[in-house]
């Protein structure tokens, strides 16, 4: 814990307070929806709500290593095996324990679903390096995941919210989701914070070198995706404080797939990462980048095509909320493992032959 920085370290407790804030604030403004309304950038998405979500997406964006990407690997085997667990059995696995747990609870299930499709390409980082991870693979796979997205979560989308339901005769209470809209709104939180954040890094690597950007600009710009994300937490809730406050057992509701989620998805990819031989560094990698979820793009998404005042919204609230103190918890574990299992030995580079 030590590790963390003091805004990580601390975030259930500032998340706690923004959603308390939330709470006060609706109870204080009855009108605050109507003003927030009064000018609207996209469909549904209001001025104050839509800023907010781009300041919570673009420091995400700025940290990742796009010139990765370029890497020529050696070992594929990391690469192949995330690339399934990220994008075939995690939404496959959030799609079945929504469904399990919450047959009665649409809006939060398709709230949890998008969490699923959301994989993790920023807190990851933390988890990764705190439990001793390879470094230069969860670089490779955070870049990949942050093309992916813009490619395969609109597509993904539709097929778990509205194909996969219809093929199993689950019924989905006439849920109409085009996947021109999830699109659309991909293409805004996640499209223009993703150039952003990629002509940050070119132009700062270029002026001033990467130890610079790392060390010295990232430091300033990484906070404001905790400011942009407690932001719309308190404006969520304060819109939504009425329903939650008179059905607080949702939220917990809300909160056991997700737990059952992040136990299942790191320790199946753990156990997975040492059965093919992966030494303990990429194990780790593989184990964390499969768990985390990138909680800002599915609040994003949640907010874009269902409203922020959905029951979806509050799904992907409840996400970060689960997620940092388990996956702290899960460091221990991995740290563990580390000392007691034995392992191959270092891994191959994930730079190409030169």
């Amino acid at each position: 814990m030590a590790r963390l920085s003091f805004l990580d370290r601390f975030l259930p407790v500032w998340i706690l307070l923004a959603m308390a804030t939330g709470l006060l604030l609706g109870r204080a403004v009855p009108s605050l929806n109507a003003h927030l309304d009064a000018v609207q950038v996209t469909s549904g998405t209001s001025l104050p709500i839509f800023v907010g979500l781009l300041v919570m997406m673009y420091p995400v964006l700025a940290k990742v290593r796009y010139d990765e990407l370029g890497t020529v690997t050696r070992d594929r085997r990391m690469l192949v095996s995330s690339l399934v667990i990220n994008w075939v059995v995690g939404p496959a696995v959030m799609f079945t324990l929504a469904w399990l747990m919450l047959p009665d609870l649409p809006t939060y299930r398709t709230g949890l679903i998008i969490v699923g499709l959301a994989r993790c390409i920023a807190m990851v980082l933390i988890w990764n390096d705190l439990s001793r991870g390879d470094r230069e693979a969860a670089a490779v796979l955070v870049a990949l995941n942050s093309l992916f997205q813009v490619v395969a979560f609109a597509l993904l989308g539709y097929f778990y919210l509205e194909v996969l339901p219809g093929w199993l005769g689950f019924h989905t209470i006439g849920l109409d989701l085009a996947v021109w809209r999830i699109a659309e709104t991909v293409a805004i939180f996640l499209g223009v914070p993703l150039l952003a954040g990629y002509l940050t890094r070119t132009i700062g690597e270029r002026a001033r070198g990467r130890n610079w950007y790392e060390t010295r600009l990232l430091p300033r710009i990484a906070p404001f995706a905790l400011y942009g994300l407690l932001y719309t937490i308190v404006i969520l809730f304060a819109l939504q404080g009425r329903t939650i406050t008179s059905r607080p057992a949702d939220v917990a509701r809300i909160a056991l797939p997700l737990l059952a989620y992040f136990a299942i998805m790191w320790s199946g990819s753990f156990a997975f990462g040492r059965a093919i031989g992966l030494p303990y560094e990429r194990t780790a990698t593989l184990a964390f980048t499969a768990a985390g979820n990138n909680f800002e793009l599915a609040i994003a998404v949640a907010i874009g095509v269902f409203g922020v005042t959905s029951g979806e919204a509050l799904a992907g609230v409840v996400g970060p909320l689960i997620e940092v103190p388990v996956l702290v918890g899960l460091v221990y574990v991995s740290l563990w493992a580390k000392h007691h299992v034995t392992w191959t030995t270092a891994p191959q580079s994930l730079e190409g032959a030169r």
